[in-house]
């Protein structure tokens, strides 16, 4: 549940809209939305979304970090 709070806390507070897509990315299919949905409603491709999703899943932090996987900036 933790997860779910951490989503809910960047979904509310992101500056960054990368951040903010990848925390809806994640959060839409625990109420339902399937990949082809999650990508209709967020503007980017189904492969996108399966990728947030499986890095998330995996327990891989890339998906909160700025640009393809890098790691953030410390500006």
């Amino acid at each position: 549940m933790d997860e779910g709070r951490r989503l809910q806390r960047i979904s509310r507070s992101a500056r960054d809209r990368v951040r903010l897509q990848r925390a809806i990315v994640v959060l839409m299919p625990t109420q339902g939305q399937t990949a082809k949905g999650i990508a209709s409603l967020t503007q980017v491709s189904e492969d996108y979304v399966r990728d947030v999703i499986h890095a998330f899943n995996g327990g891989s932090t890339r998906w909160t970090q700025n640009g393809a996987g890098a790691p953030p900036d410390d500006q």
